[in-house]
C-alpha cells in the first residue's frame, strides 16, 4: 500500500504557495484548465419565420456555439389529488402527472430542446374541470363538448374550467399525450415552444379517466405552458 508523504506546512511556505500559484493563474498554462468554466447559457433561437425554431436550426445554434445539445434532469415531479367530479369522473393522479412529466422531458432532449426543472410540472385543477364538463355529458358520442373555448355541449350545460391543449381516447398515459402534442406542429408549437427560452416556464397539466358512458380507459388531457 503507498503511503503518502508529509510535508510540514509553515506560514512562509504556505504564503509562497499561494503567491506562485496566483502567477501562474495569471499566464497561459495547465493551471488554466483548473478554473471553474462557466455553465453554458441555453441556446435561444428564433425562427426566421416568426413560429417557433426547428429542430434543425436549433442543432445548428448549438453547434455553432461549440456546446453539446441538453441533457436531462433529475428530481421529483410534485403530485395530484386523484380527485372525482360530482358525477364520479376520475380525475388526475400523481402517476399521470409523472408519466407526462418525464416524457415530455425525454421529447425535449432528443430534440436538443432544454428541459424543463420537474419541480415546474403543476396539476392544474382549472383544465380539469374542464374536462370534467365534457366526460359528464350525456350523449353517447365522445366527442361532444369537445374543444375549446366556445365549444358547447349537446344539452346545454354551460362550459365550466380553463382551455388547454387538448389529447384523448383510449388507453392513453400522461406519456402518449406528451407524444401526440409533439407530433402535432400547432401543438408543439404551444406546448413545447422550441427554440423559446425556458426561464420560469411551468407546465400545467390535467388528464380525467372515463366518462358518463365511457370505461375507465378512455381519457381527455389539458395541458399547457404557463409561468411560474
Amino acid at each position: 500500500m503507498a503511503v503518502a508523504s508529509v510535508e510540514r506546512i509553515t506560514e512562509e511556505s504556505l504564503a509562497a504557495e499561494l503567491k506562485a500559484e496566483a502567477k501562474s493563474l495569471t499566464s497561459d498554462s495547465e493551471h488554466l484548465a483548473q478554473k471553474a468554466v462557466p455553465k453554458p447559457k441555453p441556446i435561444v433561437v428564433e425562427s426566421v419565420t416568426g413560429g417557433s425554431a426547428s429542430v434543425e436550426q436549433i442543432r445548428a445554434a448549438y453547434a455553432s456555439a461549440g456546446q453539446a445539445c441538453p441533457s436531462n434532469v433529475g428530481g421529483g415531479v410534485p403530485g395530484a389529488p386523484s380527485r372525482s367530479s360530482s358525477q364520479g369522473v376520475a380525475g388526475t393522479t400523481s402517476g399521470d402527472l409523472s408519466s407526462f412529466a418525464y416524457a415530455y422531458n425525454s421529447i425535449r432532449v432528443a430534440n436538443c430542446l432544454q428541459p424543463i426543472p420537474l419541480s415546474n410540472f403543476r396539476y392544474d385543477s382549472c383544465m380539469e374541470e374542464r374536462l370534467f364538463w365534457m366526460a359528464e355529458s350525456p350523449s353517447s358520442n365522445p366527442l361532444d363538448g369537445w374543444g375549446h373555448n366556445g365549444t358547447t355541449r349537446s344539452d346545454g350545460v354551460a362550459a365550466r374550467g380553463c382551455d388547454g391543449n387538448l389529447a384523448g381516447g383510449s388507453g392513453n398515459s400522461g406519456a402518449t399525450v406528451a407524444s401526440k402534442w409533439w407530433a402535432s406542429s400547432a401543438h408543439r408549437a404551444s406546448l413545447y415552444r422550441p427554440g423559446a427560452s425556458t426561464g420560469g416556464a411551468c407546465i400545467a397539466f390535467a388528464m380525467t379517466h372515463g366518462g358518463i358512458d365511457e370505461p375507465y380507459s378512455f381519457t381527455r388531457a389539458a395541458a399547457r405552458w404557463t409561468y411560474c
